[in-house]
């Protein structure tokens, strides 16, 4: 099977890579333009989904076909109103996911990797 790299990034990791079908994301965080995002979870949580969905573009997928994402939230009470923002980019049969309380690498409040099926 071969390997496909999309992306780059100031850190040793790929943002995405393509294993024949599957189409896996790095967790993304909500830096938009080199800068954290700000106002709190629910602009996090749209940044961070938007660079998902801007690396899935790069491999020639989309959020339709996200099979599994994987959740980090700083606070277990941003729960809710991570859900609300999510449910605007999965609206329909969303994909299975793991969502844990962590503390995060840097000052943030969620991270997401994801797991597409992007048949070519």
């Amino acid at each position: 099977m071969s390997k496909e790299v999309f992306g780059t990034s100031h850190v040793p990791l790929s943002p995405a890579v393509r294993a024949g079908d599957f189409v896996f994301v790095s967790g993304q965080v909500p830096v938009v333009g080199g800068k954290v995002v700000e106002g709190g979870i629910g602009p996090e949580t749209r940044a961070v989904l938007e660079n998902v969905k801007a690396c899935l573009a790069l491999a020639g997928a989309s959020m339709g076909d996200v099979v599994k994402t994987t959740v980090w939230l700083r606070d277990r009470g941003d729960f809710p109103a991570f859900n609300a923002v999510y449910a605007e980019y999965f609206p329909h049969q969303p994909p299975a996911r793991s969502t844990a309380e962590s503390r995060l690498m840097i000052d943030i409040a969620v991270e997401i990797e994801a797991i597409a099926y992007a048949p070519r």
